[in-house]
């Protein structure tokens, strides 16, 4: 009776033990972004060819001694031996002086900070648009699973979730933009500069092309997460007992089939700023996908640095809050003793 007394939610031996849980999870994305820092220091150096390019054409650069590439590597950072050069980029994150961009000339913080909002207002609207029809229809397809619309969605959700992104964004803006003008197709603003309507039309291909692109997994996975609730006991016993289908359906099986979903959701936010590179660059939408872009076409070293880093923190820190807020949201996953 004391060992259930002494476990029980609000007692020390939980709370030590949720805060076990927390900081042990804590330590292990401190390891996990060590890890992420080191692979950002080191794939822009991986990268063909290198930062002197931004001095000049190929033909004067070719016209460079050793000792003048030298020198002018030395002079922006990075001819220094390899060990020196991480050291001092891990000195900078510590700092948040993160440098000085080779190829415009901003600060990599003021860079970051110009493209940062156009690429939370694009993924906050996708995910928000992509989570709720995802969800919509995979509540459906898991319902109507015997059903020839079920079958339908499913198969249309499985040729969705294949399309190329950037094979979808050139059909859009040639249907949208080119053929029918319906909507702006570059850029984030009108000529009139920062309006509502400017954004919001500026914003709709992009959306669309990652919501498109992004509904099918979470569909599946929903899907998917219904038909085990489905199929479990506990529903089965209460279909059993008379319980009507509706009610059924919202008091036993959307809660613990959405549970699941509440992680990939999470996830998703973290992945999609790192995939909308690719959207970004086709839109030539000012966010941080095309910042990278830019800097990785430029063998921008710091630049390319910064945006890695920003990117690797987004995807560590929507993982890291998935796992923290779970055991809020179901119960039976906390450990520490709880029962």
């Amino acid at each position: 009776m004391s060992a259930v007394q002494t476990s029980a939610p609000g007692t020390p031996v939980a709370r030590r033990g949720r805060l076990t849980y927390l900081g042990g999870r804590v330590a292990e994305y401190v390891v996990v972004l060590f890890v992420a820092l080191t692979l950002n220091f080191l794939l822009p150096r991986a990268l063909p060819g290198g930062p002197l390019k931004l001095f000049g054409s190929p033909e004067a650069l070719a016209r460079l001694t050793e000792e003048e590439r030298a020198q002018i590597a030395t002079e922006y950072g990075f001819g220094d031996p390899i060990h020196v050069q991480f050291l001092d980029y891990l000195g900078s994150v510590v700092t948040l002086d993160l440098g000085t961009s080779l190829s415009d000339g901003r600060t990599v913080t003021e860079a970051i900070g110009d493209a940062l909002p156009w690429t939370l207002l694009l993924v906050g609207t996708s995910i928000v648009c992509t989570t709720l029809i995802g969800i919509a229809l995979g509540v459906i397809g898991g319902l109507r699973r015997r059903e020839g619309k079920g079958a339908a969605t499913l198969v249309g959700a499985i040729v969705v979730d294949s399309i190329p992104q950037f094979w979808l964004a050139m059909l859009l803006i040639v249907w949208f933009g080119v053929n029918w003008q319906l909507a702006p197709t570059f850029g984030a603003t009108g000529p009139d500069g920062v309006t509502i309507t400017g954004v919001a039309q500026h914003l709709v291909l992009p959306v669309v092309t990652l919501t498109i692109t992004g509904i099918g997994y979470i569909f599946m996975y929903t899907r998917s997460s219904m038909l085990n609730v489905l199929t479990s006991e506990p529903v089965q016993h209460a279909h059993a007992r008379g319980i009507p289908r509706g009610l059924l359906v919202r008091r036993h099986v959307l809660r613990p089939a959405l549970l699941p979903v509440h992680t990939l959701i999470m996830l998703d936010i973290g992945f999609l700023a790192a995939g909308a590179i690719v959207v970004e660059t086709v839109f030539a939408y000012p966010g941080l996908g095309r910042l990278t872009f830019g800097a990785i076409a430029a063998r921008d070293y710091p630049l390319m640095q910064g945006t890695f880093l920003v990117l690797t923190l987004m995807v560590v820190l929507m993982n890291l809050l998935a796992d923290l807020t779970y055991p809020l949201l179901d119960p039976r996953t906390r450990t520490g003793g709880e029962s």
